[in-house]
């Protein structure tokens, strides 16, 4: 046994237990140490006489288990015990207590202890499965722990997608099918600012949205949200284009955490019975309008981000025609910021027309399979951020058949 000093470490290995006795008589150190030699257990055993010193070993040594005494000079009773856990969180412990102390035992392992042991009734081996158990238990407890954590982050994860990635209001006959797919630019990231959502109005025209809240966490996805859901309400509340972009720019400034936060966001609202589309622009990328297997950038006014300027109002309505076919593809800049190949350049809006058009026939939700998977792969992993696709399409506006082989523009090298 090795009376812990000021500056000592227990170093772990192989399969060596690294013990922390926290007892003030040493005589009754003295047993335990006998104990542990009779026992099977490969151990390194710490020993402090007070509470005090037991709670500066735990957090230099980081200790296996810890064997408290519930009676010493510094601590008394079961307040010990969550003391001595707060040092060291990782540690299984293990009470002392005496022959009269009928209940001390049960009221520990309540208080969070892992077992008890009776001094006077101790044998090498019941402290052998003791500290097994001990250690089991609380190893079994923290990955219950972050179990618990875990469902609760799917569950907070599954909250954020509800709310950024909303069912579309549509009618059964709607002019206009959605495609829509969101993908956090780190695995087992929470979903980010990104957002979309498409609503139909009595009038039968279609509007949709997508945008990207700057940053990546918590707090933009909530902004993130509240922007999607001011946006559906301005939407059905009658509100249009630059006039609802104001809105939402006074409720960004409203809500966001940090001045800095802006968001980019584009909006549309499709009128397939006179064959048109009214797009306003803030701080993000143009549609892309696919027609006959061939996609062309809408030639759509710039404007602000939100937050850039607060009531600047500085955002144009482009109305565009439409084709009797063809369909609308919105997506944040995660999709085209990532790298073209294994070079330096980035992809950008030509990339993804090339590879727009490599995509197989028909062009629906194959289309945006094929772009997240094919714009990631050129990426290789080095450019993380959420990606969000909008498709909305009507009639058919894939490749058509017998289409020349010049249509599609040759790729760039990388």
């Amino acid at each position: 046994m090795t009376q812990a000093q000021p500056g000592t470490a227990a170093e772990p290995a192989g399969g060596r237990f690294r013990i922390l006795l926290i007892e003030d008589d040493p005589g009754d150190a003295l047993l335990v140490e006998e104990y542990f030699a009779d026992s099977t257990l490969d151990v390194d055993m710490r020993w402090v006489q007070n509470l005090a010193d037991g709670m500066a070993e735990a957090g230099r040594s980081t200790p296996d288990c810890i064997l408290l005494d519930l009676h010493l000079p510094d601590a008394m009773g079961l307040g010990a015990v969550g003391r001595i856990q707060s040092a060291s969180p990782t540690a299984a412990v293990i009470v002392l207590t005496g022959l009269a102390e009928d209940s001390a035992g049960p009221e520990a392992v309540a208080s969070g202890a892992q077992d008890y042991l009776v001094k006077g009734s101790v044998t090498g081996e019941l402290l052998d499965k003791a500290v097994r158990y001990a250690v089991h238990r609380k190893q079994a407890e923290r990955t219950a722990a972050e179990l618990r954590v875990n469902q609760q982050r799917a569950q907070e994860n599954q909250r954020l997608e509800r709310g950024l990635l909303p069912v579309p209001m549509l009618s059964a006959s709607a002019p206009v099918a959605p495609r829509s797919c969101y993908l956090p630019g780190r695995e087992g990231a929470l979903l980010g600012g990104d957002f979309l959502d498409v609503v139909e109005t009595a009038d039968g025209t279609v509007h949709a949205v997508i945008g990207d809240v700057s940053g990546h966490g918590p707090d933009e996805a909530a902004i993130g949200v509240c922007l999607r859901i001011a946006w559906r309400s301005l939407i059905l509340g009658g509100h249009r284009a630059g006039e609802l972009l104001a809105l939402m720019d006074r409720i960004l400034v409203a809500e966001r955490t940090y001045p800095s936060m802006f968001a980019t966001v584009a909006t549309l609202s499709i009128d397939r019975a006179v064959g048109r589309a009214d797009i306003t622009l803030a701080g993000h990328d143009t549609p892309l309008l696919l027609e006959n297997g061939l996609a062309t950038p809408v030639d759509a006014q710039p404007g602000i981000a939100l937050g850039m300027l607060p009531g600047a109002d500085d955002w144009t309505t482009t109305r565009i025609k439409l084709p009797p076919a063809g369909a609308l593809l919105l997506h944040t800049d995660g999709l085209v910021e990532g790298h073209a190949g294994s070079g330096s350049e980035r992809l950008g809006t030509e990339g993804l027309i090339r590879v727009i058009g490599t995509a197989p026939a028909p062009w629906d939700r194959t289309l945006i399979d094929h772009l997240t998977t094919v714009t990631r792969r050129l990426d290789g992993g080095r450019h993380l951020d959420d990606v969000a696709v909008l498709l909305l399409s009507w009639g058919s506006p894939g490749p058509a058949d017998g289409r020349p082989q010049d249509a599609v523009p040759p790729p760039r090298s990388a």
